[in-house]
């Protein structure tokens, strides 16, 4: 099992979409939808692209200046409740996570989930598949001021696990992910998924990829 070949590591700090939930295709499809009512004009390919940080960020990148705080907070509950309905009877692990959690804790490494996405988002994953007792904490899009890539997110992982950067490794499958692990001093395993090994070239601190964590 790979997770022989990192269990020195004191700490494992999860992504959510597209790391332990294949979800990605989900919040795609529900913000390419919501942007096309608002008279945006992206692909899906280009879509994609803009997955990650905070809602009212992704908002502000494709519509400066247009909404206030307030409307943004409002078209990103819409998105993430759609993404929820349209989710929920597809939702399940990656291949292998539930097995991967379950051997890290026998080894006594402790573990977040340090996530962009919204509370009620990781609520909605880790409650409905029973794993909540695995994380000691979590950081969502809730708790920081700055969104990936800035490491605030695994930098507080870190903080409230007790350990230092160097004694974690991250679990990402987007190369903004990535690159905030990066800036935070941390390794990084990455999950291929929607993005390509090729999109990853430029990262030193990457040290493996893998499809499902059955390898």
């Amino acid at each position: 099992m790979f997770l022989k070949e990192i269990c020195t590591a004191k700490g494992f700090l999860f992504d959510l979409n597209g790391t332990m939930v294949n979800d990605m295709p989900y919040h795609i499809e529900a913000w390419h939808q919501e942007i096309i009512k608002l008279g945006g004009h992206l692909s899906l390919e280009e879509m994609k692209h803009q997955c990650y940080g905070k809602n009212d960020e992704l908002l502000e990148r494709i519509f400066p200046g247009r909404f206030s705080m307030e409307e943004k907070v409002k078209l990103g509950n819409d998105k993430e409740a759609l993404y929820r309905v349209e989710f929920k009877p597809h939702l399940k692990l990656i291949d292998g996570l539930a097995s991967f959690l379950a051997a890290a804790s026998e080894r006594k490494i402790q573990m977040a989930i340090g996530s962009a996405a919204i509370t009620e988002n990781i609520n909605f994953v880790i409650d409905n598949m029973d794993i909540r007792h695995y994380f000691s904490a979590i950081v969502s899009a809730n708790h920081v001021q700055q969104s990936k890539p800035h490491p605030e997110t695994f930098l507080k992982c870190a903080q409230q696990l007790g350990l230092t950067p160097k004694e974690c490794i991250v679990f990402e499958d987007t190369p903004k992910g990535v690159e905030c692990a990066l800036h935070a001093g941390m390794s990084a395993v990455v999950i291929l998924g929607e993005h390509t090994q090729a999109e990853f070239a430029k990262f030193t601190n990457v040290i493996h990829f893998m499809n499902t964590y059955c390898e």
